[in-house]
């Protein structure tokens, strides 16, 4: 059964919101959406009826598996499409989201199975989020948020946790994307920002709410040898 472009909004919408909680209200969905309890509410009735959502009483409501799988589709369209524009058009990675938004609910299945093969069959998008497969299964990788590391540890950015466009704007200021490597040389007790290292650069201070955002896989990196 098709999904209209709204039904997918709203499908793709509780996909995320469940990543952090098992059941998911109306109220998150609005404030997520910018829009009102009374249109989720009605939306949530006609994804109910298409056996999408599930919805326990007094508790919330959860995508089914087959909404689940309707949601990992959306999400490998939108994360194929981020990695075409950035990847083979040179779009900047803070300008793709908007459009793979509109090019995620393309329904060509074999159009989406041909980006995929061209582009490699690539395991991430340009942001380090996993793009699913075509079976619905995604690539994990040992993460650790850079606000938790110690003096001296380095690590190479492996996914951006909140990708607006200020964020990413400030990143490419500083040279930070997606594999840059860094050492981190002091952090200051008084706010919690950090002296960082990271190739063809001098140090410089990132806040610790920056630092919140940004995901590491843990690796050695020697500074002395990038000037």
């Amino acid at each position: 059964m098709t999904s209209t472009v709204a039904e997918e909004n709203y499908i793709k919408t509780i996909f995320h919101l469940q990543e952090d909680v098992s059941l998911v209200s109306t109220n998150e969905v609005a404030s997520y959406l910018n829009t009102s309890a009374a249109s989720v509410t009605d939306m949530l009735k006609k994804l109910k009826l298409k056996r999408l959502v599930a919805y326990e009483k007094y508790k919330g409501f959860k995508l089914t598996s087959e909404g689940k799988k309707q949601a990992l589709t959306i999400v490998r369209k939108h994360r194929l499409w981020e990695a075409f524009l950035v990847n083979k058009l040179q779009f900047r990675w803070d300008e793709v989201h908007e459009i793979a938004e509109q090019l995620e609910h393309i329904q060509s299945k074999k159009l989406v199975d041909k980006l995929d093969e061209f582009l490699g069959y690539p395991k991430f998008d340009p942001h380090g989020d996993p793009i699913p497969d075509s079976n619905g299964k995604m690539y994990e990788q040992i993460q650790t948020s850079l606000a938790e590391m110690n003096i001296h540890e380095s690590g190479e950015i492996s996914a951006i946790g909140n990708q607006s466009t200020a964020l990413l704007e400030l990143l490419t200021h500083n040279n930070i994307q997606i594999g840059t490597k860094l050492v981190i040389h002091a952090v200051f007790s008084f706010d919690k920002s950090m002296e960082i290292k990271i190739p063809n650069a001098p140090l410089f201070i990132i806040s610790y709410e920056l630092a919140k955002h940004l995901f590491v896989k843990k690796v050695g990196y020697d500074p002395k040898n990038s000037s």
